[in-house]
């Protein structure tokens, strides 16, 4: 009966697009661990705190500057998919709309680049030309953002992914030549340029499927899909906006009580979950997502929940812990002797993963189904505990507590998110 299912799970579309992703995650872990030591070897703990603090801030920059329409993307483009007039009515408005906002918004961080400086690196740092930099690229990125969405909304799931391998592969070899020759200025260089040129490859695979240059038309452009996907901005103002300057506040709060060193530590425990999380998010965005958005049924909701829960979370909490039995291993080969303190950390942020895990599907749910409300509700709660909870636990436990807050936020969230769905979900 095992050698059945096997067969039949091996036949899956899921099964398929699940393999294809794992192999470009683990390069792209792998590439993760290259640049994560060379950070390591060549600015230490201080340095990636700064790095992380630049990494927040891109997030809520490029929410902004996509006006928080990726999801809506997706599901406009799977549900138009079969009509050619609409889908270039979708793509045209989109287009047009968030170019306009990228170049607004260049022109600002270029203009007000010292003020960015002291707000994301504080006045005793002087990187005001990174902002500058971006103000450059930024245009680029937000187009190659469209781009990979269409092309998942397409069901393109193939070249969405050798897009991001290429990408990546791009993005390790700049990192490590400009972090080896500019130490903390490359890698901040190296958190805004790469995506920028992603672009080329982006624009390339999407013209095996469709004229871009031709789709695109001044005249097409239909402000009523602005409007129907504007509750996607609501929704990404308080995540994607909203989120990483909760998260931006708690950093300075940990070097202003504990130093930068910690801050530092910190920052190393994010980037280690943020490669394990690939796997999962990605398998999301480009497999679950677009279901979910095409589930018409409360039955077909279900199934697709409870298809995720029984295959990718399982073996996703299995993949914890067996990361939580090698954290030492892990951190001695990403980082140096100098980031051992970080092995303190794994308990919490790991089990605040799993909950995490478990609570991700339920969330692309607001976004499919457009729940605006009850989406900034949840949102709203998550990062309040984590913002107060953070701040007090610090205080008590040091570092440790930011990560112990981590497992007590999502252990509500995920407890609120199956409140809410549950007459879905059972």
């Amino acid at each position: 009966m095992k050698v059945t299912f096997i067969k039949t799970f091996s036949r899956t579309p899921l099964f398929k697009v699940t393999s294809l992703n794992s192999i470009g995650i683990l390069l792209k872990i792998a590439i993760g661990l290259i640049s994560s030591k060379v950070i390591a070897i060549f600015i230490g703990p201080s340095g990636m705190a700064l790095a992380g603090n630049l990494r927040n801030f891109m997030t809520s920059t490029e929410s902004i500057a996509t006006l928080g329409f990726q999801n809506g993307i997706v599901k406009y483009i799977v549900n138009n998919k079969d009509n050619e007039v609409e889908l270039k009515k979708v793509i045209s408005t989109v287009f047009l709309s968030l170019l306009t906002v990228s170049l607004v918004l260049s022109l600002v961080l270029a203009a007000f680049s010292m003020y960015w400086n002291n707000i994301v690196f504080g006045g005793e740092f002087e990187y005001s030309s990174i902002f500058s930099i971006l103000a450059l690229t930024l245009p680029w990125y937000i187009v190659t953002i469209l781009l990979l969405a269409i092309l998942n909304g397409l069901g393109k799931f193939r070249n969405v992914i050798f897009s991001n391998i290429i990408g990546n592969t791009i993005g390790l070899v700049f990192s490590v030549i400009v972090v080896w020759h500019y130490k903390t200025f490359g890698a901040l260089l190296a958190i805004i340029i790469p995506p920028a040129l992603l672009f080329f490859v982006a624009f390339y695979f999407i013209n095996k499927d469709l004229n871009f240059i031709s789709t695109v038309s001044f005249r097409l452009f239909d402000f009523q899909i602005l409007k129907n996907l504007s509750s996607y901005s609501l929704m990404a103002l308080v995540s994607s906006v909203i989120g990483p300057l909760v998260f931006l506040s708690i950093r300075h709060s940990i070097i202003e009580k504990l130093g930068i060193e910690s801050a530092g530590y910190w920052e190393a425990m994010n980037r280690i979950s943020s490669y394990y999380l690939m796997f999962i998010s990605s398998i999301l965005t480009l497999y679950f997502f677009p279901r979910l958005a095409f589930a018409e049924t409360k039955k077909a909701t279900k199934n697709i929940f409870w298809s995720y829960y029984k295959t990718i979370l399982p073996i996703f909490t299995f993949g914890l812990l067996f990361i939580y039995l090698l954290r030492f291993f892990i951190v001695k080969l990403l980082f140096t002797h100098a980031f051992l303190p970080v092995t303190t950390l794994f308990f919490w942020q790991l089990l605040g993963d799993t909950l995490k895990g478990a609570s991700l599907i339920l969330g692309y749910q607001f976004f499919a189904k457009k729940l605006t409300v009850a989406f900034i509700i949840a949102e709203s709660i998550s990062l309040s505990v984590m913002f107060f909870t953070s701040n007090y636990l610090i205080g008590v436990y040091q570092i440790e507590g930011v990560v112990m807050a981590h497992a007590i936020t999502y252990s509500i969230y995920l407890s609120v998110l199956v409140l809410y769905f549950r007459k879905t979900l059972f």
